[in-house]
């Protein structure tokens, strides 16, 4: 069954063992990022965090704060209620090409073939917990200075929302797109939208602004941890993220309309802002600790005014920090790559296998494996792969033959330094970068290199026999293993 809030999920964390509570006051200013940290980087992700007394500006939060939720590879699997994150990526191929049952008959054919669709298309709802209590901005009652929201690193501009799931809507087509952008608080009211040039929420802002209307926005904090995930995966252009997060958890998402704004969210959620922003009025936001271990800098960002802030009455407030891996976007990152990994191998049937080690921090490094007929196969997949989605922003790609495990980093470094020559293997080309990479000399502008470490064919300029890979012999690690039990 689907979790029925934030709180049933985190009450499963607990039941397994996987969730420390926190009774002591901690303030949000550094200290439970700080906390966080030293959690994160523990063995296997450690464990996530309740604390249930933060502190703000001396005062204690009404609200608890989560942190860490799905920064394991057990709690990505409890997220999305699987055994282990391969059973999705099993299902995940249909989806992509599916769509959701017009008929009981359409249902069923395609619940035989392992898709649970016919609850997965969004329904609405009048009801919903997460308007259990109602602020209006104009009453002045209530506002963002009431939320526990964290100071993540020293030098951040303010307190940044870090795990919100913005919901926009395009207006010419009323398609809806759920994205996740960071957020700093301005002041009460007041705060930025981080929507990076790339962003799909940065194109429904340009149509807003051309049309010369207010856009309303509006955030969800907490429910199912799915709409986070589903909020972060690299879906197809127009695949509805909603629809997505229906598949997974094998149930309808319920949708309530807003207070303020003529946007629906999802009813199970802790917290939702409600507000417009204004097209084309911008505000400096940052510096900002990001994923990548270093301050972005200040740049100007749309400004998200708010409205109205709805919650349920027990609402959990869930965050997050980011910054030198590994940290818990890591986490969900790689599950990213393992459930989307058979639509990759879809348009690449020789690729075996894929990884994006932490020193990358998603981007900046790509470990593929593939099964090698013909020479440049190496490269067409690398050239391929920069030309799907996200996948343009991969600054190194490193590729092996299928026999080396590209979740082994040691063992994918060994088979680049002992396979490549510099001249021969590699290639360089120039990609949109990443808005967040500091390296290139221009923003959202810079270059790629492919590193081809499979094994060389002739009509690769290879003239001498390849050599053949060190290997025991399957009967004598056998015998070895028999015999040093023995020996225990």
């Amino acid at each position: 069954m689907a979790y029925r809030s934030f709180r049933s999920f985190l009450d499963a964390l607990e039941k397994a063992g996987d969730l420390k509570r926190i009774a002591v006051p901690v303030d949000t200013d550094l200290l439970i990022a700080e906390w966080a940290d030293r959690e994160m980087k523990s063995p296997g992700g450690g464990k996530a965090l309740l604390f249930e007394q933060p502190i703000v500006d001396g005062k204690k939060s009404e609200f608890a704060v989560a942190i860490n939720t799905m920064g394991s590879r057990r709690r990505m699997a409890m997220a999305l209620q699987v055994e282990d994150i391969e059973d999705v990526a099993r299902e995940i191929q249909l989806i992509l090409k599916a769509k959701p049952p017009t008929d009981l008959r359409e249902g069923w054919n395609l619940l035989k073939q392992g898709i649970h669709l016919l609850h997965a298309r969004p329904k609405s709802v009048h009801d919903a917990p997460c308007q259990e209590v109602v602020h209006r901005m104009e009453n002045g009652d209530f506002s963002l200075e009431d939320l526990p929201i964290l100071k993540c690193w020293p030098k951040d501009g303010g307190r940044f929302i870090t795990l919100a799931n913005v919901h926009t809507r395009d207006p010419e087509t009323g398609a809806r797109n759920v994205g996740i952008y960071r957020m700093q608080v301005y002041d009460r009211h007041t705060t930025g939208m981080h929507w990076q040039l790339h962003k799909v929420g940065a194109r429904h802002g340009k149509r807003y602004y051309e049309r010369g209307e207010r856009m309303p926005v509006a955030v969800t904090l907490g429910g199912d941890p799915v709409y986070t995930f589903a909020a972060t995966a690299p879906l197809p252009d127009g695949l509805d993220e909603l629809l997505f997060a229906g598949f997974l958890r094998r149930k309808s998402v319920e949708l309530v309309r807003c207070k303020t704004i003529d946007l629906e969210v999802p009813a199970d959620v802790d917290f939702v802002l409600e507000g417009y922003v204004q097209p084309g009025e911008l505000r400096p936001e940052g510096p900002f600790g990001d994923h990548t271990g270093y301050y972005t800098a200040i740049e100007d960002y749309p400004a998200f005014h708010l409205t109205a802030i709805t919650h349920r009455r027990d609402a959990v407030y869930p965050t997050t920090i980011v910054g030198i891996p590994p940290m818990e976007d890591y986490y969900i990152g790689e599950a990213c790559v393992r459930i989307f990994l058979p639509v990759f191998k879809m348009n690449f049937p020789e690729l075996v296998d894929m990884a994006l080690p932490p020193e990358g921090v998603f981007h900046n490094l790509v470990f593929i494996s593939i099964r090698k007929q013909y020479p440049y196969q190496a490269f067409k997949v690398m050239h391929g792969l920069w030309g799907m989605g996200q996948m343009m922003f991969s600054k190194y790609i490193v590729a092996v033959d299928e026999d080396c495990d590209v979740h082994n980093t040691s063992e994918v470094l060994f088979r680049l330094c002992a396979n490549t020559d510099p001249a021969r293997d590699t290639t360089v080309i120039k990609n949109p970068s990443d808005s967040l990479d500091h390296a290139p000399s221009e923003q959202n502008i810079g270059s790629h290199m492919g590193f081809d470490a499979t094994r060389k064919l002739p009509g690769e300029n290879y003239r001498r026999p390849w050599p053949e890979l060190l290997k025991m012999t399957d009967e004598a690690r056998a015998l070895v293993d028999a015999l040093q039990a023995q020996a225990r």
